[in-house]
């Protein structure tokens, strides 16, 4: 069985407010043919966000050039909870691009990292509740009316979900937490409109939402360059090499965990969601949530 992908792009994102290198900054990590046609692996530790984009988009026209064809997968959610873009009244039909389009309108991520993270979080927050609520966290002087360093209150039954149903089957953090260990909403909010911006310049589907939540085949890639996806390296066990920060080795052992899927002709499959799974959590993944590759299978 043909291989889906030639390349394996795994990028653990970081929203720090200054450039930065070594752990817990931006690393990429690339398993890709050499010339013998053997996977080689190489990462690249860029110490802003900007320079990062720049990168991948270096890699992504290399790869065109020898039509090859890419899987890049971001450590943070490509999605809301569901229900999250009829709740801003965002217009159109397709709530994850709905969700995308209006935090590439509001986020500003400068040259430098600085950015405004807080302030997107505590306008949605201003505008779903009028107060410090879903999204919370953040050091004490970026505090706001809406939104507060501590949790502020638990989800009712009337509130957006805390969850997206990938995160409970994954046991992954809620996008709503911005900062802290283990926190995730402030790199998806300065992530997803990088994850746009690639979408729309290049021949690539953003999955589940336009792949549908299912097995992929090579049929589904006929004129796609790269398929965009969301990963969680913490599902994937691998050993640290001599000197690699935690970050490095999880990009490395992610993109290889991936490449031996596909080597076996077993990737296609991961694409799909866990067997038994409710045809609502189906629609619900591809109209807005999006889903965290290999979760639950």
């Amino acid at each position: 069985m043909p291989r889906l992908f030639s390349a394996y792009v795994i990028v653990d994102w970081s929203a720090a407010a200054k450039p930065n290198t070594g752990a817990d900054s931006v690393w990429i990590g690339v398993l890709k043919r050499d010339v013998r046609f053997r996977l080689a692996f190489e990462s690249f530790n860029t110490p802003t966000r900007a320079e990062a984009e720049k990168r991948l988009n270096s890699l992504l026209d290399d790869f065109k050039k020898r039509s090859e064809k890419a899987l890049v997968g971001f450590d943070f959610p490509l999605g809301f909870p569901r229900g999250f873009a009829d709740a801003l009244k965002l217009p159109g039909e397709a709530p994850w691009r709905a969700a995308w389009d209006q935090l590439d309108k509001m986020v500003k991520d400068k040259a430098d990292n600085t950015n405004n993270r807080f302030g997107v979080a505590s306008e949605i927050n201003r505008r779903l509740t009028g107060g410090p609520f879903p999204f919370w966290g953040c050091p004490p002087r970026d505090t706001l009316t809406t939104l507060q360093p501590k949790k502020q209150r638990p989800h009712g039954p009337d509130d957006l979900p805390e969850f997206r149903h990938a995160d409970l089957v994954a046991d992954a953090a809620s996008i709503w937490k911005l900062y802290y260990n283990g926190s995730v909403g402030g790199q998806a909010i300065l992530g997803m409109p990088v994850v746009r911006r690639l979408r729309l310049t290049r021949a690539a589907k953003a999955w589940p939402f336009e792949t549908g939540f299912n097995t992929l085949t090579e049929a589904d890639l006929d004129g796609v360059d790269l398929v965009l996806a969301e990963v969680y390296p913490s599902l994937i066990k691998g050993a640290a090499l001599p000197g690699e920060v935690k970050d490095l080795t999880q990009v490395r052992t992610t993109a290889e965990h991936f490449a031996r899927l596909d080597e076996a002709g077993k990737l296609g499959e991961v694409f799909g969601p866990p067997k038994g799974t409710a045809a609502d959590v189906v629609l619900d993944t591809e109209r807005e949530e999006g889903w965290i590759l290999g979760a639950g299978l």
